[in-house]
């Protein structure tokens, strides 16, 4: 049942959901400046860019749905701490409480992956990849726009977050309708470490698992933009409405349409040229966006366009994870790959951070397309110095 894991994933999502949009918003209002925010948020993204290093406890120890329970717990706690800090715009105890939930949202993620890989057959990789982008973006825009409601109508951010973790708690039962997979027995964990040291070395020998490695390091689909938007809004005349609009529950389902869209269309070309097309897909968007008016409908229909594109590139992304990994200690691998995806999320924001305090509204969007046409041509250039040599026949 690949939907079971739109839920699962739904926590980890709407932690960044949570972070970018409603608290992104409350901390601008509170007059903190677009440069700090763009910090604070790169912060999130710091534990899953070294996750793959803790990702081997997930595969052989405690069991993955355990390790789901007891992370995912912790990650909604932490939900609270983050807002008490946003309401007191407090950004040294925020940046510690960011920090801490995004550690135990790595680990409940990896806990989901895991039990995707071994849980989905080859041929419906893709789409078991577009639910599970569905639930992670579906739940950013969860945690992002309904809090943001909350928040706007009068409620602290602490007490969004709380009526938030109810429903998020909710979603995370359904952990106990998975099958829990096969769990390395304690005498054999040595053995299954020698093996995915063996396995690890396959992967990246192979060209799709290089190619796979290169499609974490580059700029290419990291909607890092959707990040900035509640701190930028006002350089397009829009208020707290439209921002929960464009980053929240009605952006979710729009990205979680583009996940099961990006999913399909990977069980159906080729996955890592999907992920290009859809890179090149939002830069399209951007550009155009730079040109345009700045109004309010403006903001809302390329936004918008943007949340689905955002949805076409993580699903895609994830399809040519599952491609490349195989199964064994997928959780490892999996987050080899994800881990170092995050870098370019990260960094990518600080750059339209950067680009937006420098040359306003303009600059953001220029930096972002700037850096993912440059990916999208090395990507291109690698992938046809990779190309397998064809012998003519005799």
């Amino acid at each position: 049942m690949p939907w079971l894991y739109l839920l699962l994933i739904a926590p980890f999502g709407a932690s960044s959901g949570f972070l970018t949009v409603a608290l992104g918003w409350k901390l601008a209002q509170a007059g903190v400046g677009t440069e700090a925010i763009a910090g604070v948020t790169a912060l999130g993204y710091l534990p899953h860019s070294w996750k793959f290093l803790w990702a081997p406890l997930v595969d052989f120890t405690f069991g993955r749905r355990r390790w789901y329970q007891a992370s995912t717990a912790v990650l909604l706690a932490g939900f609270v701490l983050m807002g008490w800090a946003g309401d007191h715009a407090h950004i040294g105890l925020l940046s510690a409480a960011v920090l801490a939930a995004n550690l135990a949202a790595s680990f409940s993620g990896m806990a989901v992956e895991s039990l995707m890989a071994h849980g989905t057959p080859d041929d419906r990789k893709g789409r078991a990849a577009g639910w599970f982008q569905a639930g992670n973006l579906g739940g950013a825009g969860l945690g992002g726009g309904f809090a943001l409601a909350l928040i706007e109508r009068g409620w602290s951010a602490a007490g969004a977050a709380a009526l938030l973790v109810a429903l998020l708690a909710a979603c995370a039962a359904v952990v106990l309708r998975v099958p829990p997979g096969e769990r390395v027995a304690p005498g054999a964990v040595g053995a299954a470490l020698r093996a995915l040291r063996s396995d690890l070395g396959a992967v990246l020998r192979s060209r799709g698992g290089q190619l796979a490695l290169a499609v974490c390091f580059l700029p290419i689909g990291t909607g890092a933009a959707a990040n900035l938007w509640p701190a930028v809004a006002g350089d397009w005349q829009a208020g707290a409405g439209t921002v929960a609009w464009v980053n929240g529950t009605v952006s979710g389902f729009i990205s979680a349409a583009g996940c099961l869209a990006g999913g399909w269309c990977c069980d159906r070309m080729d996955r890592r040229g999907a992920y290009c097309l859809f890179g090149g897909v939002q830069v399209a968007l951007l550009l155009a966006m730079a040109a345009a008016p700045r109004s309010e409908a403006m903001f809302v229909g390329f936004a918008s366009a943007y949340a689905f594109a955002n949805g076409l590139s993580y699903a895609a992304f994830s399809a040519v994870a599952l491609e490349a990994i195989g199964r064994g200690a997928a959780a490892t691998k999996y987050n080899l790959l994800a881990s170092l995806s995050n870098m370019p999320i990260g960094w990518v924001t600080l750059a339209d951070g950067w680009g937006h305090a420098r040359w306003g509204a303009t600059g953001l969007l220029l930096t972002e397309s700037a850096l993912a046409l440059a990916g999208i041509a090395c990507f291109v250039a690698l992938a046809a110095w990779r190309r397998p040599v064809v012998m003519p026949s005799s």
